[in-house]
């Protein structure tokens, strides 16, 4: 079996078909690829359980589970808990709105198998705001789920800067932490701009600037080098 093969049956615990037909028409792609995955993916200014669990949860943000499901499997393989993961669908919730919240059930559900728990889906499919909490907080069980109670008091209140400040704050996820994720939503959508304007909020929050070049290059491997084009522009210079 190739290195790349290897390395992702390592990863996965099998070789997924896209990363077989990777190989079958181009074992130099697929080794470049490892490459630069294996490297981007290896503790660095953020460890690989932060970077695995942001990846799952900007493709929660991005309503893309296939991808959001890869990487909830290798948060949970480098420690994250089920409490943890759900703050980070919050800011998804955050970026996305129900749509978001909706797709990170999917991941939720796939986290609690993971760690040996099976969750029974809800009579109707949650639509509402309500109904999206209400079902996490269910599967959740014994899990502490206060963070999650509170931020569906002040959602329901209405006001989004009380809204944005709640589910911002500090919990099981640190502030500095949700900041670079709200980061990567926009980054991973090509929106520039507005990713400038939450690195800017990421930076008052604790992040540093290796922080968020390190979420630029998660990014590459979720959404391609354009989204490090769009993260790039707002990087400061480092003196060398």
């Amino acid at each position: 079996m190739s290195k790349g093969l290897e390395y992702f049956k390592q990863v996965y615990d099998e070789v997924p078909g896209w990363v077989q037909k990777m190989h079958d028409y181009s074992p130099v792609v697929l080794d470049h690829y490892t490459a630069i995955r294996g490297e981007i993916m290896q503790d660095g200014s953020l460890t690989r359980k932060e970077k695995d669990v942001l990846i799952a949860t900007m493709n929660a943000a991005r309503l893309y589970p296939r991808s959001m499901l890869y990487h909830t499997k290798g948060a949970i393989d480098f420690g994250s808990t089920i409490p943890e993961i759900v703050e980070y669908f919050l800011v998804a919730y955050l970026y996305g709105g129900n749509e978001a919240l909706k797709v990170s059930l999917e991941a939720l559900a796939y986290a609690l198998e993971l760690k040996g728990v099976q969750v029974a889906q809800p009579a109707k499919d949650p639509k509402t705001v309500e109904e999206l909490f209400d079902t996490m907080i269910t599967w959740l069980g014994n899990e502490d789920t206060t963070f999650l109670k509170e931020s569906l008091s002040v959602i329901q209140g209405g006001d989004e800067t009380k809204i944005e400040e709640k589910l911002m704050s500090n919990g099981q996820v640190s502030t500095r932490l949700k900041h670079l994720s709200m980061v990567g939503n926009y980054t991973t959508q090509l929106r520039g701009a507005e990713a400038a304007a939450w690195m800017e909020k990421a930076r008052k929050a604790g992040a540093s600037e290796a922080d968020l070049a390190d979420v630029g290059y998660i990014c590459i491997l979720t959404a391609g080098i354009p989204s490090w084009f769009e993260l790039s522009d707002s990087l400061k210079i480092t003196e060398r």
